[in-house]
């Protein structure tokens, strides 16, 4: 298998759900990966899809991180794969293995999203860890915290299955559009950190987990790189708004300032207004860290 495939994971019953979930399966150097299962309620979407690619045996469930639609269903997906291993970050581990916590959490913060996803099932502590080395192939595990503080990538053959490293990418008819995906906690020089050693294994081609296969890896890289200054100086430039109307206004801002986020205009209406949604939680994740600044650091930012 020389393309990884993608198997999309899509949610109907939300707005704008498609095209945005997916699960992408691997054969690279004898072994068999299966990169971020998706939530609960999509299980039975991806198992169907694996059947039908003739797959009976996964070596390596691989999660980019924790959160509920990219591992929510790996407990669930283990018990048709008995001899799967599952990677994660290892701040992760004990969070699948008792995940009662980071359901609570998801529940909070995503509200009727979180139920849509289903209930996250606990992973078996013996089936779970970190590995830096998936092999004997040259598959590889790096920690790129920033999106979460349990993010993690992987290099396979040429290919960075990156999560959510450089934030999020849609299709539209020309050029591209990419923003970032930054919840709460985030910390700019982390996040900053983690792209730029991704950028310094120089993939030619990298999976975003939303969404897609890109040929142009370091491209990439370099746009999600940049956006994250960029809307920090944005959330900066904007925090005198008041609270009413300064979602509004950061928009305006983006859209004046950001060539990449501007194509949002591009987007069909359902995934425009999913986007918006996510605007804001991009927004809140950058407003604490922004909020935390002592006066010279924003000023540092802002000359960076």
């Amino acid at each position: 298998m020389d393309n990884p495939v993608c198997i999309d994971l899509d949610q109907p019953q939300l707005e704008g759900f498609r095209k945005f979930l997916s699960a992408w399966l691997y054969r690279w150097g004898g072994k068999t990966f299966l990169v971020d299962p998706g939530p609960l309620s999509t299980i039975s979407i991806l198992v169907a899809a694996l059947k039908k690619l003739q797959v009976k045996k996964l070596d390596y469930i691989l999660l980019t991180h924790i959160h509920i639609d990219h591992a929510g269903g790996t407990g669930a997906l283990l018990n048709l794969f008995p001899e799967a291993r599952v990677i994660c970050h290892p701040e992760g581990v004990r969070h699948l293995v008792a995940p009662e916590k980071l359901w609570q959490g998801s529940l909070k913060v995503l509200g009727p999203v979180a139920e849509a996803y289903g209930e996250i099932l606990p992973v078996p502590a013996a089936r779970v860890g970190f590995e830096e080395y998936l092999g004997d192939n040259g598959a590889r595990a790096y920690l790129s915290p920033g999106h979460s503080a349990h993010h993690c990538c992987y290099l396979i053959g040429d290919i960075l299955f990156g999560g959510e490293v450089a934030g999020v990418r849609c299709e539209v008819p020309h050029g591209i559009y990419m923003r970032p995906a930054t919840p709460p906690r985030f910390f700019l020089d982390v996040a900053l950190d983690s792209i730029e050693r991704m950028l310094a294994l120089q993939p030619d081609r990298m999976v975003f987990g939303h969404y897609g296969l890109v040929d142009t890896a370091m491209e990439h890289l370099r746009i999600g790189h940049d956006q994250l200054l960029l809307w920090v100086r944005g959330v900066i430039a904007t925090a005198g708004v008041e609270k009413s109307k300064r979602e509004a206004v950061f928009f305006e801002w983006l859209l004046a300032r950001d060539e990449y986020f501007r194509n949002i205009r591009q987007l069909e209406p359902d995934i425009f207004a999913r986007e918006q949604v996510f605007l804001k939680n991009s927004l809140a994740g950058m407003s604490g860290y922004a909020d935390s600044l002592s006066e010279s650091e924003r000023k540092a930012i802002e000359e960076r």
